[in-house]
């Protein structure tokens, strides 16, 4: 197995650079997790890692080796795409050893490795079955089999849980982790779905417009974002914020019932963003705010408020006295989970 370094990377198509001179160490073993809104270039990154797209500059390496203009064959990697890409006439078993005979491997090696991987990934009773007869999660679990039989250095998935259901996505999340857990092999993951990148990844990369926003692990940015875009991005329901003015070290906000303390290198008439996080919050009777909506999920309720000037508020609620429609309230703030962001460069105040 070996680690992937991209230095200095840029992707242009014609004059449109898509990619902005990524720099970024993953290390051997790592399950490492590319998150971001559509169009950010996260699958172009991974393609390119792969070698399905050239790099224009910059220089990939997998272990020690340069493989910047390598054929993807040569890398000693194995893709996993959203689509499953099986072969309809064949068995699972010939579908996972396929690559393996058009190279030229011994049918006795073929057949062990298919074995060893349908070990791993459960497929057993399933190998004499065509793709036909599986549902979509076998499918997948197929396609992620190929990917184990190659025995690359490094695998690649392409949001390959998208085209699932919901309750199938939960399932082959967990058959992911696992996986990795077993194998210990290198694996970069390309997703917009925060909740599979928190809940798989050794490290996020968050990606915005062909720049890197931040890379740490799941929960350091979950706690110490950088910015308001990987603060909003990271945590489901959004985080809350709420503009405010700093005066005296306080910040003063419409939004917010009573005063906030600022942090040390926030001045004095600075523009702000509180950023609150839903499970941050409390309800208070009051009239500050108005309840829109409540969202019941059985063990736990989001509110949906509105704020004095209009700004949308969501606060979690547990227990068994919740908000109803209609009503108003103040908020309760946690002061020890607060956060400040410059209001024009969105950048946090620590």
């Amino acid at each position: 197995m070996s680690g992937v370094t991209l230095e200095s990377v840029i992707k242009r198509y014609g004059q449109t650079q898509v990619i902005h001179g990524i720099d970024l160490d993953v290390e051997d073993g790592e399950f490492c997790v590319f998150v971001g809104p559509s169009g950010c270039g996260k699958s172009t990154l991974l393609r390119m890692v792969a070698g399905l797209e050239e790099t224009t500059e910059g220089a990939i390496r997998i272990g020690s080796r340069d493989v910047t203009r390598l054929d993807p064959s040569d890398r000693g990697v194995s893709m996993v795409f959203q689509t499953y890409a099986l072969y309809p006439h064949m068995t699972v078993e010939e579908n996972m050893g396929f690559g393996l005979k058009m190279t030229g491997h011994p049918s006795s090696e073929i057949k062990s490795k298919v074995a060893e991987a349908s070990r791993i990934l459960k497929l057993d009773e399933y190998l004499k079955r065509k793709p036909k007869a599986l549902s979509g999660g076998q499918r997948q679990r197929v396609a992620i089999g190929r990917a184990i039989v190659r025995g690359p250095e490094v695998f690649l998935f392409d949001e390959p849980l998208s085209n699932l259901d919901a309750e199938l996505r939960v399932e082959m999340r967990v058959e992911i982790a696992r996986l990795h857990k077993e194998i210990g092999a290198t694996m970069i993951y390309v997703t917009h779905d925060q909740v599979e990148a928190m809940t798989l990844a050794d490290k996020i990369v968050v990606l915005r417009a062909g720049r890197i926003e931040q890379v740490g692990a799941p929960m350091e940015l979950y706690r110490d974002p950088d910015n308001r875009f990987v603060a909003g991005f990271i945590g489901s329901p959004s985080m809350n914020f709420v503009r405010g003015t700093v005066r005296a070290g306080e910040v003063v906000s419409d939004g917010l019932t009573h005063p906030v303390a600022a942090t040390k290198s926030a001045q004095d008439g600075q523009s702000v963003l509180i950023g609150l996080r839903p499970e941050h919050l409390g309800l208070k009777p009051g009239s500050s705010h108005r309840v829109d909506l409540t969202e019941s999920l059985g063990g736990v309720s989001y509110a949906h408020l509105i704020g004095p000037d209009g700004e949308k508020i969501i606060v979690e609620e547990r227990g068994d006295h919740r908000s109803s429609d209609g009503e108003t309230v103040d908020l309760i703030v946690d002061h020890d989970h607060m956060y400040l962001f410059d209001a024009k460069s969105e950048l946090r105040l620590r």
